[in-house]
């Protein structure tokens, strides 16, 4: 049982089967306890994780490489089960907001989706990015396999001569990844808070409005 339900009014779970793919097959391997490397659909497309602050703009930013076919937001690297945006938000389950992406290795290189990342992310920030703080907003690299940790290792090690302070990024493997409620999913593309729908086509260089 989520302990989170029993200091909370109740709160309607998420209903992963609702959510579509990838988010179904992602909520059905988080309830079994499982990290893949590869989709169970679709084995060819390789999973990677990434958390940079909000979900929101980091997703569309992957929406837009070439080669990342899907993409979910959620929340990962915390030990409660089933964690709603509400929970998460107290930042007291010990998840952080994040991306799970399914990418085809033929077309996108990991090396790719880092390029990505440390492209929107400031890794030296403790715990937050731009306006959004809390543990919850913490950034991180999570590794699917021992290929992507070596590559995420030897990207950190280049990426500090960058920055004056210490990168604050966290480099682990991924732990059970929880897709969020279906109403974030692809958000901006979506239109956001303001309704204006963002272009999530391959390779647009439009700044992302992080929140619509």
């Amino acid at each position: 049982m989520n302990f989170f339900s029993k200091l909370f009014e109740p709160e309607p779970r998420i209903v992963y089967e609702n959510l579509g793919y990838p988010g179904d097959e992602m909520g059905s391997l988080a309830k079994e306890g499982k990290v893949m490397e590869s989709s169970v659909k679709n084995p060819n497309l390789k999973s990677a994780t990434f958390a940079g602050g909000c979900f929101w703009g980091l997703e569309l930013a992957y929406q837009r490489v070439p080669g990342v076919a899907y993409t979910a937001v959620g929340y990962t690297q915390g030990p409660e089960d089933q964690p709603t945006y509400r929970e998460v938000c107290s930042g007291s389950t010990g998840h952080t907001e994040a991306v799970c992406v399914y990418y085809d290795p033929s077309e996108c290189s990991y090396d790719d989706l880092l390029n990505t990342f440390f492209d929107r992310v400031n890794p030296t920030t403790v715990n937050g990015q731009g306006n959004d703080f809390g543990t919850q907003y913490r950034t991180g690299v999570y590794t699917h396999s021992e290929e992507q940790m070596k590559i995420a290792r030897e990207r950190f090690e280049l990426v500090k001569n960058d920055y004056k302070r210490p990168i604050a990024t966290e480099l682990k493997q991924a732990m059970v990844f929880w897709p969020a409620e279906k109403y974030h999913q692809q958000y901006l593309e979506k239109g956001g808070r303001m309704g204006n729908s963002q272009s999530a086509e391959k390779g647009c260089t439009d700044t992302i409005r992080c929140y619509g």
